[in-house]
């Protein structure tokens, strides 16, 4: 069955206005169920965009428990699905209540096919305008941000979300492991926010003493300590109106920590050796690649402190972990470098996307940025292989082709679905929503026995 077709479940125990309801809509593909078992089976094989499903159903047929169940499942297993509950005259406070768990409509006996067909025509164009709608933000998500690339569910996630928080001045924690890019992030957010005409201040909380860290961030007045020659307004007070950017702030000692939870308070400064206090308005976005809730416990980072960094949680995937990005980054990193170091190079050899798949990256973005470079200037031929990257392709990665992909899944699937219903053939095919003759056809075709 064409999956672009009009296709309608009914679920309806009684086998007069199954005969009756069959032939009523002429312009759908039109499955017949009379029990909730062969309503999943239907669901699962024939997708429909919109069921009529009667409350009571076997073998709570005066009831409407097993309707009320069904309607449950069908919801769960396709929450996009309209469901339009068949009621009694005397049922309209189950039929309030079926809305109330997620059914599109309910239409109270007797039928009327002529009215039951224009709410099945109307659900049917609510589903369509909704799948369109889907198709297009799926299609506006494939634009990121700027300097972001990635075509990862996980990462496009992180884009909107960034996109959503940008234009609010609310604090934000950026997570991850070192070399993911967050501090692409944190740009992202001031270039996107009300702020970007204004300063981006970035310090490395990890990279600068501890002695010397407070009057980074907090500016000093002149002799207040030796060498303090002249007035210098630090960190904070240089963002003023834009936004500051404190990377791994999990490397602040006990004692900054509380001086900056007093200014994420006050929004106040006071300078080493001065006496006032200076009013500071910046957006403040924070990193750490450690565990802040572990360090917490052991007493290592305040956990009020924490509960003012963190208003929004963004937490980067590794690399490994993003499927398809690392080929794609590899690709603009390689274009950069090529042009940078005027390399007329035609991009990767197999062996390289290979390797470039299958390779775990534990430095992330950076080591891949690292070793493309380093392969770019060191190649010989007119394309970047493995042996360029210092890598060796794995031959049991996940294959390129379509049809090895495909049939891969399909094992695996009925692997799992025959384990779970210990080889019950029926119950498996039911599982899949595909026929017993289909499920003997992949059984045989991946060698398996019945």
């Amino acid at each position: 069955m064409k999956k672009n077709k009009k296709r309608l479940l009914i679920v309806e125990d009684d086998p007069g206005l199954q005969s009756q309801l069959r032939w009523c809509f002429d312009d759908f593909d039109v499955q017949i169920a009379g029990k909730r078992e062969e309503a999943l089976a239907c669901l699962r094989r024939y997708e429909p965009q919109v069921v009529t499903l009667d409350l009571g159903l076997p073998p709570d047929a005066d009831g409407s428990t097993e309707g009320f169940a069904t309607l449950e499942q069908i919801l769960s297993l396709a929450p996009d699905t309209k469901v339009i509950m068949v009621t009694g005259n005397e049922e309209r406070d189950s039929a309030v209540r079926a809305i109330g768990m997620g059914a599109y409509d309910f239409y109270q006996k007797p039928i009327d096919s002529e009215v039951l067909a224009l709410i099945i025509a109307r659900a049917y164009q609510l589903h369509k305008l909704e799948q369109e709608n889907r198709q297009l933000m799926q299609k506006k998500e494939g634009a990121v941000l700027q300097n972001v690339i990635s075509n990862s569910p996980q990462m496009l996630k992180i884009c909107r979300t960034v996109e959503k928080i940008a234009p609010c001045d609310i604090t934000t924690l950026v997570l991850g492991a070192s070399g993911t890019g967050k501090e692409l992030i944190a740009r992202a957010l001031h270039d996107l926010s009300p702020r970007s005409k204004n300063r981006f201040v970035a310090i490395n909380c990890a990279a600068i003493p501890d002695a010397l860290l407070e009057s980074e961030l907090f500016g000093y007045e002149k002799g207040a300590f030796t060498g303090a020659t002249k007035q210098t307004i630090g960190k904070i007070e240089h963002a003023n109106g834009g936004t500051l950017f404190l990377d791994e702030v999990g490397d602040l000692p006990l004692p900054l920590q509380a001086k900056l939870l007093r200014f994420l308070q006050e929004r106040v400064v006071e300078r080493l050796g001065g006496h006032s206090e200076i009013p500071v308005d910046v957006r403040v976005v924070c990193a750490t690649h450690q565990n802040i809730m572990s360090m917490i416990e052991k007493e290592t980072f305040r956990e009020d402190l924490y509960y003012r960094i963190s208003e929004v949680n963004i937490e980067i995937p590794l690399l490994k972990e993003r499927q398809g990005d690392a080929v794609l980054i590899a690709r603009t990193i390689l274009e950069r470098f090529s042009t940078q170091y005027n390399r007329k190079l035609r991009g990767f050899s197999q062996d390289a996307l290979t390797a470039i798949e299958s390779y775990s990256w534990p430095g992330n973005v950076r080591e891949l940025e690292n070793r493309v470079k380093r392969a770019v200037i060191m190649s010989d031929s007119s394309q970047v292989t493995a042996d360029d990257l210092e890598l060796s392709a794995n031959e049991n990665s996940t294959p390129f082709n379509l049809r090895e992909v495909r049939d891969n899944a399909e094992r695996q699937a009925v692997l799992r679905v025959l384990g779970l219903c210990q080889d019950n053939i029926s119950q498996a095919a039911e599982m899949l929503g595909i026929s017993r003759p289909t499920l003997y056809t992949l059984m045989d075709k991946f060698s398996m026995k019945e």
